[in-house]
């Protein structure tokens, strides 16, 4: 099934008539849109430069409607997309020098029809620019899954696509727990609505909140204009909420809330607006370990786990490496540019040897390495800090001639024994960073942007097993 390039139903509607705005908004809703009113120029300006939209439907003065497509223009946005309701016959001569088609112009008085008509003219121009091939690679990388672990995930997330239920995706860093959301979604009855991924760990929580809910002009400093939120721009469709065990106490009540009745408001906001989304979320930490230190809401969780699919770790799938191998030497070859480096039987045994505890993402940059460097020696492919005998950090002294202060030799062998100190850490833990953090008497955010400052997701471990070795 192929993604609906129409899965965006948001619509601006910048309206000066209230007659008219009525109209057009109960128009829109009837049909499945989500109209989003402004009421001046400005409002309008504001909405279309910071949020994404089908389609544009504006009811302004001559004046204003020519420079709200000249704003379009100069962000390198097509005419196409947007629709303008004028009274008389001047205003199509104006536009047309902005390339606005004739059949995007409806007069006033008009009919429900008459604006069904332009509003199929608008989509069938818009659905005709090329369309994102995230499906296609979805559909390849789903064919990798070869081995019998794999094999029962791609089963488990054929039927509860089929049920609207909020699924929560267990497994450790970099083993794709973003393709199977994508997969759920693709394969469920709202593959053609959107798909919004979230990062919860990725914003400080006052940004999180705007990002997750949006917020209105004027809700704090800063906020110039209104922003939708992921939810809203998520409606109709599912939306991934990526380490969401980092997810501020306070924003899980709200979380929980939207999982319960299906409505928010934004930041700043006196309305309540309602939405159909799919939820999904995702973490690489034991949830119920998290609700018995009081770091994550009980109620929370079990609205989260009505369906959980765990992602195996790539060495519990060994035999899947040398098919993704070859897919990401193919498609990073292409993408880069460059010769593809053949992958001899001996490579392929010692990366099927290697336990990978970066997981794909792991696999994926030594393959990405080997094409960059165009040599199959996997020790020259291997990160700098990594030997064929497990990881080995060594500060080489400077070449002969080159004066390097003595301030950068001291930082360089500090962030080497950093970097030591917290994959030790790590290892005792087994890979549990919150009682890797309390071990190191730091915070868990900030292990967490030490360990993506070392790049530690994606290197081998320091105490290799047998078969470790790449």
């Amino acid at each position: 099934m192929k993604a609906d390039v129409t899965k965006n139903k948001h619509v601006l509607v910048a309206r000066t008539d209230p007659v008219v705005d009525r109209c057009v908004g109960d128009f829109l809703t009837a049909r499945g849109y989500t109209p989003v009113r402004t009421s001046t120029l400005e409002e309008a300006l504001a909405a279309v430069t910071h949020n994404d939209f089908l389609f544009n439907v504006v009811d302004l003065d001559e004046t204003d409607a020519f420079e709200f497509l000249q704003h379009l223009k100069g962000m390198g946005r097509t005419a196409s997309s947007t629709i303008v309701l004028a009274r008389g016959t001047s205003i199509a001569d104006t536009l047309g020098a902005l390339s606005l088609p004739a059949d995007h112009v409806v007069r006033k008085p008009f009919t429900a029809q008459d604006l069904a008509d332009v509003v199929n003219n608008a989509l069938g121009l818009w659905s005709r620019q090329p369309v994102d091939d995230a499906y296609a690679r979805l559909q390849q990388e789903l064919a990798l899954w070869q081995s019998p672990k794999m094999r029962e995930v791609r089963d488990f997330i054929e039927h509860v696509a089929r049920v609207n239920v909020t699924v929560l995706i267990t497994g450790e860093t970099g083993t794709g727990k973003d393709l199977v959301a994508r997969a759920v979604h693709e394969l469920s009855a709202r593959h053609a609505g959107p798909f919004v991924k979230v990062n919860c760990a990725a914003l400080p929580r006052e940004l999180l909140e705007s990002e997750l809910f949006g917020h209105e002009r004027g809700a704090f400093t800063g906020a110039h204009h209104l922003k939708l939120g992921k939810f809203e721009c998520a409606d109709r469709g599912s939306i991934f909420l990526d380490e969401v065990a980092d997810l501020h106490p306070a924003l899980q009540g709200k979380l929980m809330h939207v999982l319960q009745d299906a409505q928010f408001s934004r930041v700043g906001g006196r309305s309540t607006i309602k939405v159909d989304t799919r939820v999904m979320a995702a973490t690489n930490r034991d949830l119920e370990e998290a609700v018995a230190t009081g770091q994550f809401r009980e109620d929370l969780f079990y609205r989260l786990n009505v369906v959980q699919i765990r992602v195996p770790p790539l060495r519990e799938r060994a035999e899947e490496i040398p098919l993704l191998a070859e897919y990401f030497m193919r498609r990073y070859s292409i993408l880069f540019g460059c010769d593809r480096v053949p992958l001899a039987a001996e490579t392929v045994q010692r990366l099927v040897q290697h336990r990978f505890p970066g997981n794909v993402r792991e696999l994926e940059n030594v393959i990405k390495r080997m094409i960059v460097l165009g040599d199959s020696d996997l020790r020259k492919s291997a990160s700098p800090a990594t030997t064929s005998n497990g990881v080995q950090h060594k500060i080489t002294g400077p070449a002969r001639g080159v004066a390097i202060p003595l301030k950068d030799i001291s930082r360089k062998a500090a962030q080497v024994a950093e970097r030591e100190a917290i994959l030790q850490a790590l290892e005792r833990t087994g890979w549990n960073r919150i009682q890797a953090a309390k071990l190191l008497g730091i915070s868990y955010r900030a292990l967490l942007y030490k360990i993506k400052e070392a790049e530690l997701d994606c290197q081998s471990s320091s105490n290799p097993r047998p078969g470790q070795d790449l």
